[in-house]
């Protein structure tokens, strides 16, 4: 829990002060009452009932205390929708992606979750396309044109080899034609990668090196590992396996800050797209809380009062 004004929770020292106080006077008061020859008035006023007092100074206590964290304006983080990003949607699609283990194929099915996904982004978000088989490519620069992009990824073709590191550059390269917020030029807009592959690097630039640059730039990576240990393709008349490689795509997503997820099937694809897309159109700000621990003081100050009243009527 963060404070607005933290220096005001010194405060709060009173309480195990008043809290020691308390047990302090109640001993010397009960050593004095068990002391004392019983006056007239003790056969007229019923014997006191310590617990309900107990309570009701327990009560006061909890009252003070989230007074004071309420005077110190405690604040917690909420989800805010973002107003402006921009999302590199980058695909693999290396040969291996004709794998038929998520049907109709790994590709095909992949089309589909990217274009649902791509629709799903806040109208001002700004998307760009990039695949990447043995070489890169950008394919739509960022726009905030989503309908363009989707017509892109519904294009996608097979292509022979699998760069995953080539893919991230170029990811990265298409953030510097970012254009700028016509309302705040000057205005650093976030921006993050999300990069689904079903293979390992087979050539280009170390897939590592390239997560770390993303890490200096600041653009996490959020990785896909897609398709199934069991998958396999037809290459030169012959049945090959093609597995999913999951741990370099762990290791992008790790070491540029980003978060790494798996899905075996059409459905998992889906779910993951819709999570990410949750992730990447919200953003963490800061918000005051006060009156919540304001009215739970409130409520702790008045159930003492109700306690104390309850035993002040007990006299005549």
């Amino acid at each position: 829990m963060q404070f607005l004004a933290p220096w005001r929770l010194w405060w709060l020292l009173l309480v195990p002060a008043l809290g020691v106080l308390y047990v302090v006077v109640s001993l010397v008061l009960q050593r004095k009452r068990l002391n004392r020859v019983r006056s007239s008035l003790d056969g007229v006023i019923p014997p006191d009932s310590p617990w309900r007092r107990h309570i009701a100074v327990l009560l006061s206590i909890l009252s003070l205390t989230t007074l004071t964290l309420a005077y110190a304006q405690p604040k917690t983080q909420v989800p805010v929708p973002r107003e402006r990003a921009t999302i590199v949607v980058a695909i693999d699609v290396s040969k291996s992606m004709e794998a038929t283990d998520v049907e109709p194929n790994r590709l095909e099915a992949a089309k589909a979750a990217a274009a649902d996904f791509v629709r799903k982004m806040p109208a001002k978000f700004n998307v760009a396309l990039v695949t990447f088989a043995a070489t890169s490519r950008l394919v739509v620069p960022p726009t905030t044109d989503h309908d363009q992009v989707v017509a892109q990824i519904n294009n996608l073709y097979l292509q022979p080899g699998t760069a995953i590191g080539e893919g991230i550059y170029s990811s990265l390269e298409a953030l510097l034609l970012v254009p700028p917020d016509p309302t705040d030029p000057q205005a650093e807009v976030p921006a993050r990668i999300v990069l689904l592959s079903d293979g390992k690097t087979q050539t280009g630039r170390s897939a590592d090196t390239a997560a770390r640059e993303a890490k200096k730039q600041n653009v996490p990576i959020y990785t896909i590992a897609y398709g199934t240990p069991d998958g396999t393709i037809i290459s030169n008349g012959r049945r090959e396996p093609v597995p999913v490689d999951k741990e370099e795509l762990a290791n992008v997503s790790k070491v540029s800050g980003g978060r790494a997820y798996e899905a075996e099937s059409a459905a998992d694809l889906k779910a993951v797209y819709d999570s990410i897309a949750s992730s990447v159109g919200t953003e963490l700000v800061d918000q005051e809380v006060t009156a919540i621990y304001a009215g739970i003081g409130l409520l702790f100050a008045v159930l003492a009062a109700a306690g104390l009243a309850s035993l002040a009527a007990r006299w005549p």
